[in-house]
This record gives structure tokens, C-alpha cells and sequence, in this order.
């Protein structure tokens, strides 16, 4: 009876002894894995991103096929709503403006396909005296986006909205300023204004700087401000 209960015994202690290391071998693993992802996010934090890099969720759903020529000619809008933008020096000709609105995170929100811009329905009007408040993609997961050259603009150079009416208005650049994400959303307060009061104006808004990896984001956003020309 007693050999039976040592031999039982060390059974019992072989078996605390498997589970116990098991258990630290798992830990182990887990430690070396966060070890790992933080070290890997740390070192691309700030890093510039690269086109082809995989990106987060929201991005990954983008269009990256250009509308054809059809599809921008028979898109229309209500005649006093913005239609078409064009930027000269950016190469962007009639783009179409899509109206939008707040997505879940509290951003304004931005067109599925990257050549589409964003107008923000809460924001001015082309011909009303506002200021018209504009959104589009710097990028998707392997193509450019309609403002990836957004930063290049200076004072001076034009920016033209066709309303739905067929009206023209243009706009002149008298200020291209980059923000940090950080101070992003207290900017907005200001971008929502003209930069010269009295004076209709439209604000152009992409995302630009270094990308981060951890934050899923561009960490600035680009604020290109201009007034109608009168």
C-alpha cells in the first residue's frame, strides 16, 4: 500500500511538474510576442509609409480605380450643391464632390473611391458666402490619392468648384499649412472659417506627414485655405 502511494505520489508531481512548465513556456511565448510587436511598432512609428503597405481596416475597403469619363460626365448634383473640383497645379481635373457627413469617430468623413473628394454637407456653399469645407484621400493601399500633392500648393494657385448649375467658382490659395494630429481637430475650429473675414472661402483637408503604424494614421493633416475670387 505505501509503494502504491509514492508511486502515486510522484505520478502527482510529474504532473504539477508538466502543467507548471507548460504554463511557463506559454508566458514565456506571450512575453516574447508583445516584447516583439512593441519593439516592431516603436521602430515604424514616424516612419514614411510606403504605397504598397498594408494598411488599416477602413483603407483596405477603398476604390482605387479612377470613375471613368462616363460616370464623372453623368454624375449631378442640385444646382446649388458643389459638383466638380479642379486644381490645376495638382493635375486634378473635375473631380467629383460626394457629399458627406460625421463617420463614427467623429471625423469628417471621406468618399470609398481615392480620385472622389468629400464636401461636408454642414459646411458653406459654392456662391453663398461661406466656407466650403473639402475632403480627399492622400492614398490607398497601393495607389496615390486625388490630394497626395495636396502640400505642393502655394499662395497664388487656383482652385476651381462647378456647382451643379454649371457655375464656376475660383478660389485663390493664401495658405497651405500642415497640423499636427495632435492639434488636428482644435485647427478645425479655424479651417471652418475664411481666412479673410467676409471673404467666401474653401478649405481643402488630407491626411500627410510621417505614417504611424501604431495609431493607424498619417500623424499630420494638411489644411489648404483659399478665397473666392472676386
Amino acid at each position: 500500500m505505501a509503494m502504491n502511494l509514492n508511486s502515486r505520489n510522484r505520478r502527482d508531481i510529474l504532473r504539477w511538474a508538466f502543467w507548471s512548465i507548460l504554463i511557463l513556456l506559454v508566458l514565456i511565448f506571450l512575453v516574447r510576442v508583445l516584447t516583439f510587436e512593441n519593439s516592431y511598432y516603436s521602430e515604424k512609428d514616424g516612419s514614411e509609409r510606403s504605397v504598397v503597405e498594408s494598411t488599416n481596416e477602413v483603407e483596405d475597403e477603398l476604390i482605387e480605380v479612377a470613375p471613368t469619363e462616363v460616370e464623372v460626365t453623368e454624375y449631378t448634383v442640385a444646382a446649388d450643391r458643389p459638383r466638380y473640383l479642379t486644381v490645376p497645379r495638382l493635375g486634378v481635373n473635375t473631380a467629383r464632390i460626394l457629399p458627406m457627413g460625421i463617420n463614427q469617430k467623429g471625423e469628417l468623413d471621406t468618399p470609398n473611391n481615392i480620385f472622389d473628394v468629400g464636401w461636408y454637407e454642414s459646411s458653406g456653399r459654392p456662391g453663398y458666402g461661406g466656407t466650403v469645407m473639402i475632403d480627399g484621400h492622400n492614398g490607398g493601399p497601393h495607389v496615390h490619392g486625388v490630394f497626395k500633392q495636396l502640400p505642393i500648393l502655394q499662395k497664388g494657385d487656383l482652385i476651381e468648384i462647378t456647382r451643379g448649375d454649371g457655375k464656376v467658382f475660383k478660389y485663390e490659395v493664401v495658405e497651405n499649412k500642415e497640423v499636427a494630429l495632435a492639434d488636428a481637430d482644435e485647427y478645425m475650429i479655424t479651417a471652418a472659417k475664411s481666412p479673410v473675414s467676409g471673404r467666401e472661402s474653401v478649405t481643402l483637408i488630407t491626411c500627410t506627414g510621417e505614417w504611424s503604424d501604431k495609431q493607424g494614421t498619417y500623424l499630420s493633416r494638411q489644411f489648404t485655405r483659399a478665397i473666392l475670387v472676386e
